[in-house]
């Protein structure tokens, strides 16, 4: 297993493409334009490109074959309670579902509303897979490797507790006093806890006014390095069964 030595770079510059696409997507649309202000750069799309190929490099680089990763197109994958769903990375080899990617990712300032449609989202789609899964639909194979990646900008609507309304019962503890980004930090490991996903990145990051941009992760246990680990882990196993 080769993880890139220059990784810390090479993620840097993914973030740097995010926040890049970002703020073209935002100044693309005009004001009678659908995708007008902040919402172009969420239905634009695009902005975790940088992500996406990194990953699939680094797979390249572990000799794991071109014609298995799949990121550009032919990601859909068949589903038990919808007839398909697009995922944005797919490794396939030879009939096989060895891996699929979920990215996403979450811009101020309306943190409370996209929390709950992300959360959604990701366990909807799992759910979907590995049902499909049981049902036989990949055919008989072995389980894949599922991965939820997210990047969250880091401001202070993001980094302070909110308050939680539930008038009829209490709420779990770990959800007390929680900032959006404790929120996302609790749901990534929780989706692991239950094996809804095989791995889960965290990564927050923020852009200055001055133009400084960074990166870092709120629980090391959700790195890419972590991440990328067992990704690897899992596709390299299935190759070598396959010798």
């Amino acid at each position: 297993m080769i993880i890139p030595k220059n990784l810390d770079d090479r993620i840097l510059d993914a973030v740097c493409y995010f926040w890049r696409t970002r703020s073209r997507q935002n100044q693309s649309g005009g004001v009678n334009s659908p995708d007008y202000g902040n919402r172009g750069a969420v239905t634009g799309g695009k902005q975790l490109d940088g992500f996406v190929n990194l990953i699939a490099e680094i797979l390249e680089e572990n000799n794991v074959p071109t014609s298995s990763i799949f990121k550009d197109s032919n990601l859909e994958l068949p589903g038990f309670y919808r007839p398909n769903k697009k995922w944005d990375l797919l490794i396939v080899d030879q009939n096989v579902l060895v891996a699929a990617v979920e990215f996403k990712s979450q811009v101020g300032p309306s943190f409370g509303n996209n929390f709950n449609n992300r959360t959604e989202e990701a366990m909807g789609s799992a759910l979907d897979i590995w049902t499909a899964y049981r049902e036989g639909v990949f055919g008989k194979q072995p389980p894949p490797w599922l991965g939820y990646f997210m990047v969250l900008e880091e401001e202070a609507r993001s980094s302070v507790p909110v308050r939680v309304r539930s008038p009829h019962f209490e709420i779990l503890p770990e959800f007390s006093d929680t900032s959006y980004i404790d929120r996302y930090q609790l749901f990534c490991q929780k989706l692991i806890l239950e094996r809804l996903y095989s791995s889960a990145c965290l990564m927050t990051t923020q852009r200055e006014s001055q133009g400084e941009i960074w990166f870092g992760y709120p629980d090391e246990e959700l790195s890419l390095y972590g991440f990328v680990s067992s990704l690897l882990g899992a596709v390299l196993s299935h190759l070598s069964r396959k010798r």
